[in-house]
Parts: structure tokens; sequence; C-alpha cells
């Protein structure tokens, strides 16, 4: 599951605390299901839930979802404009005053093509999610999310091709 992988890359990346200690991080997948898209094709899609374990964090929880949102907004932005206003939901266990388990829990889907190859063989290939565009003032399709994912590279937290 690519966003899966994906997703945390870039929390290993740009969360100091698991960039620290990555062994505090840990990604399930759960509730998984294929759907086909059409009768008369292999092509399917992915859907699952992202449940995203970090122990004993000690950061600021700020640090840790606006990158979850940045990557959300990049790549399953319908839950950005969900009806319920609500991308993912989050459980925290207060160990101490100063650390605490959380879990998080994000809804994905992943399409996925199969295609035939020059040589006649079959592969897959993960279609990319259209990313929302957010404008700005004075701005013409500056994209807030992009932006915050920008800084973390340059704030020398780059994330994984």
């Amino acid at each position: 599951m690519k966003k899966a992988d994906s997703l945390k890359a870039l929390l290993l990346a740009s969360v100091p605390a698991l960039k620290a200690d990555p062994a505090k991080l840990a990604l399930f997948v759960d509730k998984g299901k294929v759907s086909s898209v059409r009768s008369n094709t292999l092509a399917f899609q992915l859907s699952y839930t992202a449940t995203i374990w970090i122990e004993a964090y000690g950061g600021d929880l700020d640090g840790l979802f606006v990158p979850i949102l940045a990557w959300i907004a990049q790549n399953q932005p319908e839950l950005i404009d969900r009806p319920d206003g609500e991308p993912f939901t989050f459980e925290s266990e207060l160990l101490d005053s100063d650390t605490a388990d959380i879990s998080i829990e994000i809804e994905l889907t992943e399409r996925v093509l199969i295609e035939r190859r020059d040589d006649g063989k079959l592969r897959t290939r993960h279609l990319d999610d259209a990313a929302i565009a957010d404008v700005f003032a004075g701005a013409e399709q500056t994209r807030l999310w992009r932006a915050v994912l920008d800084d973390q590279v340059a704030n020398h937290n780059p994330m994984p091709a």
C-alpha cells in the first residue's frame, strides 16, 4: 500500500521526535478491502484504515497533525472537504505530564490500474489523487499544503522519493 508507506515516510522525516526515535512509530492497515472498478477490467480500488500508533510521544500535537493534514491534502484530498469536516480521528492515552501514546486513524483509498507493457506483460500502476489548490489573496494558485511539505524539506527534513 503505497499511501501508507508514503505517510509513514513523511512522519519519520518531518516529526523531530519520530526522526530521533523511529521505533516509536508503527503504522497498521486495518479493515482493508478490494473493490472492482468495472466488470470488464482488472482495475481495482483498495480501501483501508491507516492506523498510526505513536508510543510515548512528547512533542507538540500541532507538529504531528500539520504534516498529516498536508499529506492528506496532497494524497487523499477529498478527506479535507468531508461534510463532517473531520479528515482523521485520534485517541490519546496520557502517560504522564509530558508524554502520551497516540493513535490516529485515516480512511484511505488507492486506485490501481492494470496496464499492458510493450512486451505484453501486465503491470499495476497506482493512480494519484487530484490535490486541492488553495488560493491566497494576492497570489494565484498558491498551494498551502505543498508549501507545508516543501517547508519540511527546506528545514532539513527530506521526504523520501
